[in-house]
């Protein structure tokens, strides 16, 4: 196990091979598992939809409501 892993937690990438769904850690390859589906298309949409990360919609998702209060605060703390 790295040291990110220790920190930061594993960060598992998950992968279809067929109907199978088959994942790892992607810093260090421990914690590695697989699932069967029923079909082949089913394994692939399941491990698209984990390896999503949050990163990679950053800037797409409402960053002015999502930082509103931030800058309010700003606003008001600034001297005059």
């Amino acid at each position: 196990m790295t040291l990110a892993c220790r920190v930061f937690g594993h960060r598992p990438a998950f992968h279809a091979d067929g109907a199978t769904m088959r994942w790892a850690c992607d810093r260090c390859g421990s914690g590695q598992g697989e699932k069967v589906y029923p079909s082949p298309e089913d394994a692939r949409r399941y491990a698209a939809a984990f390896s999503r990360r949050d990163t990679d919609d950053l800037g797409k998702r409402a960053p002015l409501i999502g930082l509103l209060p931030l800058r309010l605060w700003r606003r008001f703390r600034r001297p005059r």
